[in-house]
């Protein structure tokens, strides 16, 4: 009832709107068609004020800065031997801080040492392979993201409860079991998958292979998020969108929106055989056909609960089931159910998509904080070319999250 309600009200506000929409036109075979909005120039104020404030910011080194924020913040004490003993490190906070921005800038124990005085290579291996690994990374990451929602300035971008989550391509060596040739991104190696804050903070961070659908990952990141930062609304590109998806995010109480590239070539389902609009009707195609089955949402409605349930018990992965949920699931009863209940969010999120501008802008936002947040990133993984070296899986995320937060 609350998925048919919401998609009834989708589909009346566009329509009560329709004639006051002059961004949206309906062709007569039934494509929308959205006008290109311009996007305002910067006032002469702000950009005199972001001069302003960068004449008064002093100059930081990295190192200063990994080395004050372990100092506040003791994120540094999540780190130590996995029997849980005193790590028996004369200088913890120096050698933990030294890690972080070795392991941050994408530089190894050995190349680092030639470069840092009073610390060995060994040391400095030691610390990074037997104190630190992808939970403590996690910890220490969520450790420093809380600190920063509890910042005034960030306020002034976003309140946390809006994520925005894209990939970029890192490139490794070709001799190991990750790597892959991205006809995406033209080249060879893996895909960072961040999850950005409004606030444009990471909350966290995977490596995944080039090959896979982006959005078998989306949920199961904005689950592992331990953070005081819970978003509830999820933007992502096209590659974060497909119909088990939107299901997926709905039953965990994510509203997806992401930003669909091909959206006129979608089909766009009707609430009711018998429904029919004044103004947005050719957008539903013919009377009687793309119906959503409500009955077998209602019929299946336990299964669904049941996978949600053990998804979020720690029994079954998200990307796990995403991956089983394609289109050659057609004979499975779980993934017709899970198709059907994402033909109906995904179709209030298109109506929803063209009917306010304003969500539109949000949006496209949001997708422009991941990319501002990649290109970061990769300016502070600079060593080695921006190359991992590392040719084991868990060592090449540890090294994504490790510049994660360093960022």
């Amino acid at each position: 009832e609350h998925l048919r309600g919401a998609h009834l009200v989708a589909a009346a506000d566009l329509d009560a709107g329709y004639a006051d929409n002059t961004d949206l036109t309906i062709t007569e075979d039934g494509a929308p068609a959205l006008k290109r909005r311009r996007g305002s120039d910067a006032p002469k104020a702000a950009e005199d004020l972001a001069e302003a404030i960068a004449r008064c910011m002093p100059e930081r080194s990295l190192l200063s800065i990994v080395a004050r924020t372990a100092h506040w913040l003791g994120w540094h004490h999540h780190f130590g031997p996995a029997s849980g003993s005193d790590p028996k490190i004369k200088d913890l906070l120096g050698r933990y801080s030294l890690a972080v921005f070795t392991g941050g800038i994408n530089v190894g124990p050995y190349e680092a040492a030639k470069h840092l005085s009073g610390i060995s290579a060994r040391e400095l291996s030691m610390v990074r392979n037997r104190h630190i690994d992808l939970a403590k990374l996690n910890a220490a990451i969520a450790c420093v993201v809380n600190a920063f929602a509890e910042l005034d300035v960030v306020k002034a971008w976003g309140d946390g409860s809006a994520v925005a989550s894209d990939g970029t391509q890192v490139e490794t060596y070709i001799d190991n079991l990750l790597a892959e040739t991205s006809i995406r991104y033209g080249g060879v190696g893996g895909i960072a998958y961040h999850y950005i804050s409004d606030t444009y903070v990471a909350l966290f961070s995977r490596f995944i292979p080039c090959g896979v659908w982006e959005a078998v990952h989306l949920i199961e990141g904005l689950l592992a998020n331990t953070s005081q930062v819970q978003p509830t609304t999820v933007h992502a590109d096209t590659q974060g969108q497909s119909t088990p998806v939107f299901a997926l995010a709905t039953l965990f109480g994510f509203d997806l929106m992401p930003r669909i590239r091909n959206f006129k070539d979608l089909i766009f389902f009707r609430a009711g055989p018998q429904l029919i609009y004044p103004h947005i009707d050719e957008l539903f195609g013919e009377r009687g056909r793309n119906v959503i089955d409500w009955e077998l949402i209602e019929r299946h409605w336990r299964d669904l609960m049941q996978v949600a349930i053990s998804i979020s018990e720690g029994r079954l992965s998200s990307a796990t089931l995403m991956r089983r949920l394609r289109s050659n699931s057609r004979k499975n009863r779980i993934y017709k159910v899970f198709r059907e209940v994402g033909r109906s969010v995904r179709t209030v999120a298109l109506l929803r998509y063209l009917a306010d501008p304003a969500l539109r802008a949000r949006v496209t936002a949001a997708t422009n904080k991941v990319e501002t947040y990649n290109a970061f990133s990769q300016w502070l993984g600079f060593g080695n070319n921006g190359v991992i070296a590392h040719n084991d899986p868990d060592e090449q995320e540890k090294l994504i999250k490790l510049n994660t937060l360093l960022a």
